[in-house]
């Protein structure tokens, strides 16, 4: 499939730009691929579609504050730094974006805070917008892990046209997260409530947890028309054995197994046995879904509306297959759902 059969226009008004008062009030949209049938409901009333030894797969990894501003040694010019990943701990090296990035060269020293609390200095160019940085920092990691989470900021994706508030940092984080190391959050999590997972509980349904920790190439633009030649980024993953005593089990027994998110069809699909069970395993994946393709573990889906032309549209359309997927996008531009991170979800069953 080309990328072009992806496209279709979205009203900017369309985008959310606050969650909704409480988490499982988004809106869901319900799409039958037995039936071609398409219902709107809410995200409360995902239980009716589920039973008792039933599983959610969810991904549990944690947004930190990776947004930093600092500023340029001499010159004072102000400089987004956006943390992607910890390269090396005790050294304190960092893979990290900047912008503007003309003005960041190798050498340069970066001040955080009012009052410089903060230093680090470029130590080498890995694409024209992305460098390492080290942080310079004689404190215990604890006092450091705290210093970031003092001068950063979340890091809200840029189509949000607002400065995060004190509520986006519970908002933008799902209720179950545990393990840090996302720069943005698995989204389709974010409209479960403490409470809908307890109601949930009590009908039967059951939880594994796993983590892949998103990086900001999920939501890389594809600059290839054939789908084939893109290339993911690797993002880290790691499934236990738990988890997959759980989910094998509800396999085993014929019971549905939800995939809630793309993050976490993603880490599931990149750890399967011959037997189509889920295996334990620890690493990075790269892995794109793309028509056509034939998923393995899981066979219902929770997701939030997608941009046009991403990798997350894409593997909605696999699952859910192309003609209804792009249906349900159409009658949810006309039925005026709200799109990504904060917006309203979809269930392909």
């Amino acid at each position: 499939m080309k990328l072009s059969q992806f496209r279709f226009d979205l009203p900017l008004n369309l985008i959310a730009q606050h969650p909704t008062k409480k988490r499982e009030d988004a809106r869901l949209m319900v799409v039958h691929r037995s039936t071609g049938q398409i219902e709107n409901k809410h995200f409360r009333d995902i239980m009716d579609y589920f039973d008792d030894k039933d599983v959610f797969v969810v991904n549990n990894t944690k947004v930190f504050p990776a947004r930093m501003y600092g500023r340029k040694e001499k010159t004072g010019a102000k400089i987004e730094v956006f943390l992607l990943r910890e390269l090396n701990k005790p050294n304190r090296l960092w893979d990290v974006i900047v912008d503007p990035a003309r003005k960041i060269r190798v050498g340069n020293k970066l001040y955080f805070g009012e009052n410089d609390e903060l230093i680090a200095e470029v130590i080498d160019n890995t694409t024209s917008r992305g460098r390492t940085i080290r942080f310079l920092w004689d404190g215990t990691d604890e006092e450091f892990r705290n210093m970031l989470e003092f001068l950063g900021e979340t890091p809200l994706p840029k189509y949000i046209k607002r400065k995060p508030e004190a509520e986006d940092k519970e908002r933008y984080q799902t209720v179950y997260a545990k393990h840090e190391g996302a720069v943005a959050a698995p989204t389709a999590g974010l409209h479960f409530s403490i409470e809908l997972i307890k109601r949930l509980e009590i009908k039967g349904i059951r939880f594994a947890e796993v983590t892949l920790h998103t990086g900001l190439g999920t939501f890389r633009p594809i600059e290839v028309e054939d789908l084939s030649k893109h290339k993911m980024d690797a993002e880290y993953y790691k499934i236990d054995d738990l988890s997959c005593k759980v989910v094998n089990k509800a396999i085993e027994g014929k019971h549905r197994i939800c995939s809630v998110g793309t993050t976490t069809m993603r880490a599931i699909e990149s750890s399967y046995t011959a037997d189509k069970l889920l295996k334990p395993s620890e690493g990075w994946t790269n892995i794109f879904i793309h028509p056509p393709y034939q998923f393995n573990i899981a066979d219902s889906l929770v997701t939030n509306l997608h941009l046009p032309k991403t990798s997350l549209l894409i593997m909605v359309c696999a699952f859910a297959g192309y003609d209804l997927a792009m249906e349900a996008y159409r009658k949810a531009i006309k039925d005026k759902y709200r799109f990504f991170s904060y917006g309203d979800a979809m269930l392909v069953i």
